[in-house]
């Protein structure tokens, strides 16, 4: 039906108006207000998130409100502290507006910063909820800062535009609360790009000095990834799950890491791993120097993008819809975060980016990662998804010896489901159709109305009907359980040997090696291992092996233990806070695991199935 102007206006009068002003730059403070028409008559309660999607972690928010204060008709409202995030006005006649400042010094992809140089936030850092008229429209004044150092900002953001031009200041609107913090926004004289992915355009958004940026090869890229991405999902038809898509980077000396949103994600890396043109690296990636570090941000890219369909719009069922004051516990991030760890780097060798051999070597690093631990044989994925609050996002130094990573032991999980279903139908199916169907029957009809999240149940359930095979002994054994997968014995169809080559004629400490003023800090000791048998701790600080010196290079251990042989023993001095202890260390073979996937046969055309990165 079509609404009248009447009806219309009605319409805007009953949004809920924030502004947003980037207030002191040199002090990190946004100025942020909220604008409530119709307030609860028994007195309005706002509530800001206490932790952001797709970081599982209580992050309290609320901690950087410097101060805060309401006001109705001109005149001063009492508000009064619930608990730590959450605040109720008093019981007012019209439109109720809270004014409040918050301090943005963090230099994440989850929360907000603001200097001289740019400004970003995501929504939960800065955006009051409005408690009871989350699903009405939300609309937002992001206004430029008056510092003339700010004169020349630009605006990004997948955020549809109300008043404002595109990349403008102005007002953004949203169809409701969770959409409005679904879209982080960047401020800055930024590097800007645009490409278009089966049609629909992207932006690519580079914050940070970035010299002689070789934006051309990341359009090119991006672009390859992103369309290799939605023809997986919807092949055929390459139908995109958004009208634009925004990739926003803040360039750094050292950082890395990804935050995804419905409509675009949040980077932050080293400036060093960003292509260049004064040095372009011409042809595929490689594993070693400065390309490495282009290789590692693309896989970030491709991470977070597929996040797009697997997590954005597929949901575990306690996130359909969120509950952003506590923690919402679920089995199943070994799918979202571990399937998409696993697609992240199949996709760049899908789209042509890097060769088969390149993904195997990355594929070899992470079945490595995983085998270093023994906390893998304690923790299963299952039990990783479900404490990642607790365990996985507040890891310490016995973190190796007590969990598993869900990412990593995640992304394997996929990779034996993978070459399992591809055998045992021939070729048949394969993942793929697994994913498609999952985006098919819970993802694709998620949005603008927030859609049914699936269940552990009926993930295994659907696994076993796209199969057509009887599945159900890899989760009790590999998500519910906590056995190494057989990847060796998985890959002998595809006509792949793995091999585990291991070090065990170098002598070793088996501890990791860090730097500290007084000699090699060791930040974490393996269970079993020569520092461990032998009483050394995490956080012990050495400084002699045999009386001589350690100096504080983590290669300068190797060195000195390379003139031992395996089963020696050495005299190790370490201070333990501010004690020296002296500990008797019989020197072990390295267990650093040398994983390699190669053709079983060399030089010889394989008459195996096709393997999931020849797709």
């Amino acid at each position: 039906m079509k609404k009248t102007a009447q009806s219309k206006n009605q319409s805007k009068q009953s949004a809920i108006h924030y502004t947003i002003v980037p207030k002191d730059l040199a002090g990190h403070l946004f100025n942020v207000s909220v604008t409530v028409p119709v307030p609860n008559p028994e007195g309005q309660v706002f509530a800001l998130p206490a932790w952001i999607p797709g970081s599982y972690m209580i992050r309290e928010f609320a901690r950087n409100i410097v101060r805060i204060r309401a006001e109705a008709n001109g005149a001063a409202v009492a508000l009064t502290k619930l608990d730590k995030h959450s605040w109720q006005a008093a019981p007012c006649a019209g439109p109720l507006t809270l004014h409040y400042e918050v301090y943005a010094w963090d230099l994440s992809v989850r929360a907000a910063h603001l200097d001289q140089t740019h400004g970003f936030f995501n929504g939960t850092s800065v955006f009051l909820r409005v408690v009871g008229q989350e699903a009405g429209a939300h609309e937002v004044d992001i206004q430029r800062p008056g510092d003339p150092r700010a004169k020349t900002w630009r605006v990004a953001t997948a955020m549809k535009e109300l008043g404002a031009k595109r990349y403008g200041f102005g007002s953004y609107v949203a169809a409701d609360y969770d959409e409005l913090i679904d879209h982080p926004v960047e401020m800055g004289d930024f590097a800007l790009a645009s490409f278009k992915a089966h049609g629909i355009p992207h932006d690519i958004v580079i914050t940070g000095r970035v010299p002689n940026l070789d934006m051309a090869r990341l359009q090119a890229d991006l672009k390859a990834i992103c369309e290799a991405q939605i023809a997986l999902f919807e092949p055929g038809v390459n139908k995109a799950p958004v009208d634009r898509y925004v990739f926003m980077t803040m360039a750094v000396g050292d950082g890395y890491g990804g935050l995804e949103h419905r409509a675009s994600t949040a980077l932050i890396c080293a400036r060093a791993d960003l292509p260049s043109t004064a040095s372009p690296q011409t042809g595929e990636p490689k594993l070693d120097g400065t390309s490495d570090g282009y290789l590692k941000y693309l896989g970030l890219c491709s991470h977070e993008y597929f996040h797009t369909w697997n997590v954005k719009r597929i949901k575990p069922a306690v996130f359909a819809p969120y509950d952003l004051q506590v923690e919402n516990y679920t089995p199943l991030l070994w799918l979202f975060e571990g399937f998409t760890s696993y697609y992240d780097d199949l996709m760049l060798v899908r789209a042509g980016i890097i060769k088969e051999a390149t993904y195997f070597k990355l594929l070899g690093k992470t079945i490595g990662s995983v085998l270093r631990g023994s906390g893998r044989l304690k923790q299963s994925v299952a039990d990783s998804s479900f404490d990642a609050w607790s365990k996985y996002y507040r890891q310490d130094e016995n973190s190796p010896n007590a969990i598993i990573s869900y990412y990593s032991k995640g992304s394997l999980i996929a990779l034996a489901f993978d070459l399992t279903i591809r055998a045992r139908t021939g070729g048949a199916k394969t993942l793929d159709d697994v994913m498609r169907a999952l985006w098919q029957r819970y993802g694709r009809d998620f949005y603008p109305s927030v859609g049914r999240g699936v269940t552990e149940g009926e993930v295994e359930a659907l696994f076993d009907e796209v199969s057509g095979l009887k599945l159900r002994s890899l989760f009790d054994k590999f998500v519910r359980g906590t056995d190494d997968l057989p990847l060796a014995k998985l890959f002998t169809p595809f006509g792949m040997k793995l091999t585990d080559e291991r070090k065990s004629g170098k002598p070793s400490l088996d501890a990791g090696i860090g730097r500290d003023p007084l000699g090699a800090k060791l930040t974490q000791v393996h269970e079993g291992g020569a520092a461990h048998v032998a009483g050394l701790s995490a956080l012990d600080v050495v400084i002699a092996i045999d009386g001589l010196r350690v100096n504080g290079n983590p290669s300068n251990v190797d060195a000195l233990l390379s003139r031992y042989r395996v089963g020696d023993t050495v005299t190790v001095h370490a201070f333990r806070r501010d004690e020296l202890m002296a500990f008797d260390v019989t020197l072990q073979g390295d267990r650093v695991p040398g994983i390699t996937l190669a053709p079983a046969v060399a030089g010889k055309k394989s008459v195996a199935l096709p393997r999931p990165s020849a797709a």
